[in-house]
Order: C-alpha cells, then sequence, then structure tokens
C-alpha cells in the first residue's frame, strides 16, 4: 500500500455523540480533516456545537453547506458566524443538495458567489464531483459545473478542493481523475470510498446515491463470496499504482459506523492493514 497516498485521509462522520468524537480523537492523527454531513434533521446549532467538539478533540472539521437547503441569506450569515466562532470552521463542502430551493440559493455556486464566505472566515472549500456521473445531470452538465464552481471560488479568493461521490470500481475512478487532469483540473482530490461494512449496507447506499453500476461490478467479481465487512482494498491499490494523478487522496464514508471506519484508515495508513488483506481482516 502507498503509505504517503493513505495517510492524507479524510473521513465523513454524520451526527457523531460526544463518545464517538473521543474515540476519533484517541484514533485520528490531530488535524485530520472530519466532514460533518448536512443531514435534513440536524439543526443548525447541533451543527456548531459538533464542529466544536471535532475542534477542541483536536481534529479539523469541515461542515457539508447544502445550498438548497438554506432558507435566506441571514441563515447562511447565522450559521456561518456560529461555524467560525463557536469552532474555528475554516473550510466547508458546499453542495447543492437534493431537494426544492428552501432560499434563494438554488445550486452549490449560488453559495460560493453570493454567500460571502471570506468574510465569513472561510478559506476553502470543497465541491463534490461524480466519476460515476449523476442520476439526474447531464455529464456535459456536470463538467461545465465544476469548472464554473472552480472559477467562482477562486474568483472570490478561496482555496478549491475536489470531493468525489464514492465508487466501487478503480476502472472508473482511476479514469475520471485522469480525465480531470488531461482537461487541467489540478484541484486537490479527495477520492471517495466506501469504508469497509456489510454488502446489504453497500448495496442501500449505492442505490439511494446512483452508483449502482459499480456495485453490480463489485458483486460480480471476488467479492461477491466474500460474507461480512468489505473494504475499499482494490481502489486503494489501484491509486497507489497509478501515475499522473496528482494531488489525491482517499475520503472514507463511514456507512460501516465512524469509529470502525477511523480505525481502518489509520491501519492502512500505517501499513498494519496489508494490501488485499482488509476483506478477510473485517470478515
Amino acid at each position: 500500500m502507498h503509505a504517503g497516498l493513505s495517510r492524507q485521509f479524510s473521513i465523513e462522520a454524520t451526527r457523531p455523540n460526544a463518545a464517538e468524537i473521543g474515540a476519533l480523537a484517541d484514533l485520528l492523527p490531530a488535524g485530520t480533516p472530519v466532514y460533518f454531513s448536512a443531514v435534513p434533521t440536524v439543526a443548525p446549532h447541533e451543527l456548531v456545537a459538533a464542529a466544536g467538539s471535532l475542534r477542541k478533540a483536536g481534529l479539523e472539521p469541515v461542515v457539508h453547506v447544502a445550498a438548497r437547503r438554506i432558507a435566506s441569506a441571514e441563515d447562511l450569515r447565522a450559521l456561518l458566524s456560529g461555524l467560525r466562532n463557536e469552532a474555528d470552521v475554516r473550510r466547508l463542502l458546499v453542495i447543492g443538495g437534493d431537494v426544492e430551493a428552501a432560499g434563494p440559493f438554488h445550486d452549490a455556486l449560488a453559495v460560493i458567489q453570493k454567500g460571502r464566505l471570506r468574510e465569513a472566515g472561510i478559506a476553502e472549500i470543497g465541491i463534490g464531483a461524480y466519476p460515476e456521473g449523476h442520476p439526474r445531470i447531464p455529464p456535459g452538465r456536470l463538467e461545465a459545473a465544476l469548472d464554473e464552481k472552480i472559477a467562482a471560488a477562486r474568483a472570490q479568493g478561496l482555496k478549491v478542493h475536489i470531493v468525489s461521490q464514492f465508487s466501487f470500481s478503480p476502472e472508473r475512478i482511476l479514469a475520471w481523475l485522469k480525465q480531470l487532469r488531461v482537461s487541467g483540473i489540478n484541484c486537490p482530490v479527495k477520492v471517495g470510498m466506501a469504508g469497509p461494512t456489510s454488502m446489504p449496507a453497500l448495496f442501500r447506499y449505492a442505490k439511494r446515491c446512483g452508483v449502482s453500476a459499480s456495485m453490480r461490478g463489485l458483486m460480480s467479481g471476488a467479492a461477491a463470496s466474500l460474507i461480512g465487512h468489505v473494504g475499499p482494498d482494490r481502489i486503494l491499490e489501484a491509486l497507489a499504482a497509478a501515475d499522473g494523478l496528482g494531488d489525491a487522496a482517499p475520503h472514507y464514508f463511514s456507512f460501516g459506523g465512524t469509529v470502525e471506519t477511523a480505525r481502518y484508515a489509520c491501519e492502512v495508513a500505517r501499513g498494519t492493514l496489508g494490501a488485499g488483506r482488509a476483506m478477510a481482516h473485517h470478515n
């Protein structure tokens, strides 16, 4: 396993409680980016409190901001002010959010252009991307939107990185990454992958997130005969062996549990989880 690539990982967490945050602090290297999902059931004050707990634990909170769920420009300013004052949040992941717009921000681009993020102390944003395409957005529009968001962020003086939707296909991920670089997009890329979890759970998330095609590919391979937890070993191996990918690192979706995902990520980063053995390790 390419330790350098795997050491720069980030993970996603959804509503981590105090015990989970404590466990993450014990497991993860100081400053590890922990992306806090903007699920509809999390109120702004909960988001701020959780980000503050992550910061106090020595981790780097990166908060999802879902454009279409923001009811007003004032609501966005209040959220950003709370995040800055209570958790010293300097990074966001700006996404559209798969709902009807509740206010003036109809997509991520609108938040980047009109959200006055720099004034709120934000220095860097993540932008979502889709190695397998998007179920409701044509490929050409996806590419144009990515270009527009990167340009708008840079025009605002923001650093930019890309966070990809998870995929189970190393081939698709590599082809997508190489196409990005050929197109002149040199931003750092957080390569989305599902941390170790059960096959039934992977099926649920794959269907919900529009990546069923690569899930079927995973099932058609040797992994189909495994019982228990399946990790992203093949993707990590493919990334480590490839050239010309630029700044790319794993971004783990914690479908199998945040603490369990963090433990796996740390084992990979240390090289104590041998290439090709993670699946057996988690059975």
